[in-house]
């Protein structure tokens, strides 16, 4: 996991070809002009999915990970409490859906605030929790760009 502010992106080149093509998509667009939805950077190898949402209580979480994908996630408004814990013997509650690509879990994480402008990546090995409201709920728009691994 590593979490920062996207001015600080180019301390990163040598994390992956995607993870840089992420930042250079990151930096290049107005999130203030874009929909909700899915775009597609290169295919099914980097896509980028835009949304809004409030956050939510810890207890409405479900902590997840991602075998095929690397997850970006750039919090262009608001801000939000990410969870994470490195993945180890942890309680999965929903085997993998290699559709969605996705795990759900029961376990404890660390909540660190991700406020506007700054990114989180969250590789396969890591345990994350979105969403989660600070004191309040927050209203936040959020990209995550799917880097495959």
């Amino acid at each position: 996991m590593i979490i920062d502010n996207l001015s600080n992106s180019r301390l990163y080149p040598g994390l992956s070809e995607g993870i840089n093509r992420a930042f250079s998509y990151l930096h290049s667009i107005n999130f203030n002009e874009v929909l909700p939805g899915k775009y597609e950077i290169d295919g099914d190898n980097i896509f980028a999915i835009v949304a809004k949402y409030q956050t939510k209580d810890e207890s409405e979480g479900k902590p997840e990970s991602h075998k095929k994908y690397i997850d970006v996630q750039y919090v262009a408004k608001g801000y939000e409490l990410m969870g994470y814990a490195p993945l180890g013997q942890q309680e999965i509650i929903s085997e993998y859906s290699e559709e969605n690509d996705i795990i759900f879990y029961k376990c404890v994480t660390s909540l660190v605030r991700v406020d506007e402008g700054m990114f989180a990546i969250f590789f396969p090995n890591d345990i994350h929790l979105p969403g989660i409201e600070d004191v309040e709920k927050s209203f936040v728009k959020k990209v995550v760009v799917k880097v495959r691994v």
